[in-house]
């Protein structure tokens, strides 16, 4: 983990670019999650927070000390306003996080149980689908790139120029039509599926599906499984990584900030299973804390929570 305490102390410098889904999450706090049926519950508590996939990931490779710049689309109102100055304040690079007049931002609700457990319903906003502005020279500057699978255009244009200069792609694999992950996997070095969003596009989500998706050339294609822990194919053989134990109040954002962690892992050179247990232990700080961003480490107090972890 060298690299890391590189990063963290300033002797190495890391960048990382993450393009995708930026949303504005407003959470409820409940006792219990909906059943399926018509009812009203009661919320203990209440909050608005900047969220979704990629930005999530930028938040996490900002927290944990390296440079980072978001690439999205939102609308030019309150909610992209919002999000824009959360990015700002969190010293992620917002040049290329586009505010269009005629767009309409991306919105969740988010509904969290005592146990930690979501229940999410999202507008995905409104804004054009062309990627032909994105600055793709800045990319030479990147140590990896990251995309989630809400703008796939944007995601194929950044991960063709960053093949091109041999930089790590790095896709979060959430749910998606399948013509979306037919495009993209193509382009991607590690592919890092949700377990729905495996399930929904391999048939299933064991093991055996990451093995069938290697004929779309990854690197790593991998699968993460919240307690359960992570599990990937690469070089032909299947690996595991446990999950680690901590007291979880939130797992919201927990994947986002696994796929940040590893792809800042990954662009300053650790291999796959160091990069994959630096993830896990990232995300699970995160899942101490309420809320998708609450409790993202440093590098720093990352690598001291995994010396204490067998």
């Amino acid at each position: 983990m060298s690299a890391l305490a590189d990063v963290a102390s300033r002797a190495r410098h890391a960048h990382v670019i993450c393009l995708g889904l930026s949303a504005l999450d407003q959470v409820w706090r409940v006792d219990r999650l909906f059943a399926g049926r018509s009812e009203k519950i009661k919320a203990v508590g209440y909050g608005t927070f900047g969220g979704g996939m990629a930005a999530n990931a930028a938040v996490a490779v900002a927290r944990l000390g390296a440079s980072v710049a978001f690439w999205g689309r939102a609308g030019d109102d309150a909610a992209g306003h919002e999000m824009r100055s959360a990015f700002a304040a969190e010293g992620v690079d917002v040049e290329n996080f586009r505010l269009f007049p005629e767009g309409r931002s991306s919105v969740s609700g988010i509904v969290v149980d005592s146990s930690g457990e979501r229940q999410i319903v999202n507008f995905r906003g409104h804004f054009p689908e062309a990627a032909d502005w994105l600055p793709l020279e800045a990319v030479a500057r990147a140590s990896s790139v990251l995309a989630d699978p809400r703008w796939v255009e944007g995601a194929a244009t950044l991960f063709r120029e960053a093949r091109s200069r041999s930089i790590p792609t790095v896709l979060d694999g959430d749910m998606a039509d399948p013509e979306v992950f037919e495009r993209l996997l193509p382009l991607t070095d590690h592919a890092i599926f949700s377990e729905p969003a495996l399930t929904s596009f391999a048939g299933s989500g064991g093991d055996e599906s990451l093995a069938a998706l290697a004929r779309f050339g990854c690197r790593v294609v991998a699968v993460t499984r919240g307690e359960n822990g992570v599990s990937w194919y690469e070089n032909g053989q299947l690996h595991r990584q446990a999950a680690f134990a901590v007291d979880v109040i939130d797992t919201t954002g927990a994947g986002d900030v696994f796929h940040g962690a590893y792809a800042l892992a990954i662009g300053v050179g650790l291999d796959v299973r160091d990069a994959m247990a630096f993830s896990a232990a990232t995300a699970a700080m995160k899942c101490g804390h309420a809320g998708g961003r609450n409790g993202i480490p440093t590098i720093n107090e990352c690598l001291a929570f995994m010396r204490t972890k067998p």
